[in-house]
C-alpha cells in the first residue's frame, strides 16, 4: 500500500513541474505556496537565525528551481527539494566566507525594547543562544540535526535527502547531540 501511495505522490509531483515547466504559472504558485516555509525554516536553522540570509537563499532555491527545472522524479519532490535547499544553503555559507561582516566588527547600536515578562525574555535568549549553537556545529552535522527536529524527518527520509546510509544519518545525529549537550550544559538548570 506504501508504494502505492508514494507511486501517486511522485506522479502528482511529475504532473506539477510538468505543468512547471510548461510555464504555468498557477502550478508554479502551487509549488511556491506548499514549500516556501519548508525551504525557509531550513534556511533559518542553518543560518543560525538570520532572517535575511535565510530569505535570499529561499528566493535563490525558487530562482533555481523554475529556471532549471531539473526533478527528474527519482525520489519525492520535498527530498529533493531539500537537497536543493541544502546545497544553496552551502553555497550561500561559502560566499560569504569570502566577504567581510563590517556588522561583526562595527555592531550598530539598537534601542533596548522593554520585554513585557522576564520568561519571555529569558526564553528568547535560550532559544537565541541554542540556534547559535546550532549554527556553529559543521554542516555534516548541522543539517541533519535541522531536518530531524525541524522539519521532522524520518530516518529513513534525512537519509535520502543526504544520499547516505541510515546508519550515517545515526552517526552524525548521536555526534550531533554529543557536541549540543557539551556546548549548553551551562543552560541544564536554565530549562
Amino acid at each position: 500500500m506504501e508504494r502505492i501511495a508514494l507511486v501517486t505522490e511522485n506522479r502528482s509531483d511529475m504532473d506539477l513541474v510538468a505543468a512547471c515547466r510548461s510555464g504555468s504559472r498557477d502550478a508554479m504558485r502551487r509549488l511556491y505556496e506548499e514549500n516556501q516555509r519548508r525551504v525557509y525554516s531550513i534556511a533559518l536553522n542553518f543560518f543560525g537565525g538570520d532572517i535575511d540570509k535565510a530569505a535570499d537563499a529561499t528566493q535563490q532555491v525558487f530562482v533555481k528551481l523554475f529556471t532549471k527545472m531539473d526533478f527528474r522524479g527519482e525520489a519525492a519532490l520535498t527530498t529533493w527539494l531539500y537537497r536543493l535547499t541544502i546545497n544553496q544553503c552551502i553555497d550561500e555559507q561559502r560566499k560569504s566566507r569570502r566577504l567581510l561582516n563590517l556588522e561583526e566588527w562595527f555592531p550598530l547600536s539598537e534601542p533596548v525594547t522593554k520585554m513585557s515578562l522576564a520568561d519571555e525574555m529569558q526564553s528568547g535568549e535560550i532559544a537565541a543562544e541554542v540556534q547559535k549553537v546550532i549554527a556553529s556545529l559543521r554542516p555534516k552535522l548541522r543539517i541533519p540535526i535541522v531536518l530531524k527536529y525541524v522539519e521532522g524527518l524520518s530516518y529513513q527520509e534525512i537519509a535520502d535527502v543526504l544520499k547516505c546510509s541510515i546508519g550515517t544519518v545515526s552517526s552524525r545525529l548521536n555526534r550531533g547531540h554529543k557536541l549540543l549537550a557539551a556546548k549548553l550544559e551551562h543552560l541544564r538548570n536554565e530549562i
